[in-house]
């Protein structure tokens, strides 16, 4: 006969348990909560937009003489569009934390769709400034995004610019957007948005070309600092000899 117990338990076996995956419910509160202390005002407009679209489906109800049936057909898709307003207003939310941080023009480039290739690490960096310029290849063309104040720079994203088409030629086009709050400059969170709406002046294949072609360029190199260049040391002969 078979032990009752024929197999041991996580814990007798010193195994470390496996964590539990959140549930899709539980994703869900943990963006509302984030997105509350963030935006006080969206437990309003999540309650606006599920009672207006009830509201549309009860009054079309009163002119079928159905309101009650519409009302509880249209409440499914109240709810699916209070969780729409509530994700764009915790897309918005995040975008407002990370404004003015070092690189977040980068986590806007992440919301790209299928067809784009982006560059994680900045291709330009002024290490005085930390200004930085942000690539992205697509249809498009090759866009430049610049992250810092716009008078300075402009300077970066126009010797990016050049360099670009130095390498590639003027067929491809090189296009350069700023991002900011300010003056002639692109919010975060409409730089993809923006991208997106452009039109499309490459192919597949010419995108990937053009993609493998800059990166084939290597990334970002600092400066080295003066008086000192690595690639030229030798070591002391008479030293390792022994005077």
């Amino acid at each position: 006969m078979a032990p009752l117990f024929s197999r041991r338990s996580d814990a007798a076996s010193g195994s470390p348990a496996k964590p539990k995956k959140q549930g899709r419910i539980s994703q869900l509160w943990a963006i509302f909560q984030m997105t509350r202390r963030a935006d006080p005002a969206v437990m309003a407009w999540m309650l606006l937009a599920f009672a207006g679209t009830v509201l549309v489906g009860v009054l079309l109800g009163l002119w079928i003489a159905t309101p009650l049936y519409l009302g509880l057909l249209f409440a499914p898709l109240g709810f699916m569009l209070a969780l729409i307003v509530m994700a764009r207003r915790a897309e918005r939310a995040a975008f407002h934390q990370i404004a003015g941080q070092p690189g977040a023009t980068a986590a806007a480039l992440q919301n790209l769709r299928r067809g784009w290739s982006v560059e994680e690490k900045p291709v330009a960096v002024d290490p005085r400034t930390q200004d930085m310029v942000f690539r992205a290849v697509g249809r498009p063309g090759v866009v430049l995004i610049t992250e810092g104040p716009l008078p300075r720079v402009s300077r970066l994203a126009e010797q990016q610019s050049k360099h670009v088409r130095r390498v590639l030629g003027e067929g491809v086009p090189v296009i350069v957007l700023h991002a900011g709050d300010g003056e002639g400059q692109v919010p975060l969170i409409k730089i993809s948005r923006m991208l997106t709406r452009k039109r499309p002046e490459l192919t597949k294949t010419q995108v990937s070309e053009v993609s493998k072609r800059l990166r084939a360029l290597g990334g970002v190199k600092m400066p080295v600092p003066k008086g000192i260049d690595p690639t030229r040391m030798r070591p002391d002969r008479r030293a390792m000899r022994g005077r």
